[in-house]
């Protein structure tokens, strides 16, 4: 569904990546995994189009990205969810989970679609809090409520960025069964993350960056064999 092919990105002269290519299948929940500073993030905003690669192909369901802006790929399906959150701190959960319903839309994309009683009937948590405002909950409440607002316009893959950071242990597996039912509802997940024991339990494949190049890419079993690879590219 969504093939990255040879993408080189800058920021102004810096050179971050360097022909990164990854592939993305229908329903897949996909890990990014590197050091800080790799390019993980990087590869995220090209495909959504924060940063324009300057050489390579980005395909979704076809359809080339390059060129085009984050609204428009977001319309064509993508959903983006960043890594400081970006929730609406003065807005209740409810107020947060309207303003993610795209324009001309009702929260609905026909059958499966996203609505707000289908959020707070697998989300209770968030139903539980939906009068309190976005600066009144926790890490991993902001989270959630985040990816939610994300879910709200209907994306057919959502491109996570570092989920678990800053957050506790206990708040981490709520952070990635939340994930785990998102992924389990039809929607395809590209995550961003740093936490190998967080990934390894909810991705199906792997992808390791090291200094914007892919170095690594295979499932778990393959990544849990990689001894080398996981002491040289992961640990510190």
């Amino acid at each position: 569904m969504l093939e990255v092919r040879n993408i080189h990105s800058y920021y102004g002269k810096s050179h971050i990546l360097h022909g990164v290519s990854l592939d993305l299948k229908e329903g897949e929940l996909v890990c990014l995994l590197g050091r800080n500073g790799v390019g993980k993030s990087t590869t995220l905003k090209s495909i959504i189009g924060v940063v324009q690669p300057k050489q390579g192909s980005i395909r979704f369901h076809d359809q080339e990205l390059i060129g085009k802006e984050p609204f428009k790929i977001a319309r064509l399906g993508v959903g983006y969810v960043p890594e400081d959150r970006r929730i609406f701190r003065s807005l209740t959960v409810h107020e947060n989970l309207l303003m993610g319903i795209k324009s001309g839309e009702k929260g609905s994309a026909g059958e499966g679609g996203w609505t707000i009683e289908r959020v707070y009937q697998l989300f209770p948590k968030l139903e539980e809090r939906k009068n309190n405002k976005g600066a009144y909950l926790s890490g991993g409440e902001q989270q959630m409520l985040t990816v939610v607002r994300t879910l709200m316009g209907n994306p057919r893959v959502i491109l996570v960025d570092e989920p678990t950071e800053g957050l506790g242990p206990l708040i981490v597996k709520d952070v990635l069964d939340m994930l785990a039912t998102v992924r389990k509802s039809g929607v395809t997940i590209l995550m961003v993350e740093q936490n190998f024991k967080a990934a390894i339990r909810v991705a199906d494949r792997f992808y390791i960056m090291s200094k914007g190049s892919m170095v690594f890419e295979g499932d778990t079993t393959a990544l849990l064999a990689a001894e080398e690879v996981r002491k040289n590219y992961l640990e510190v």
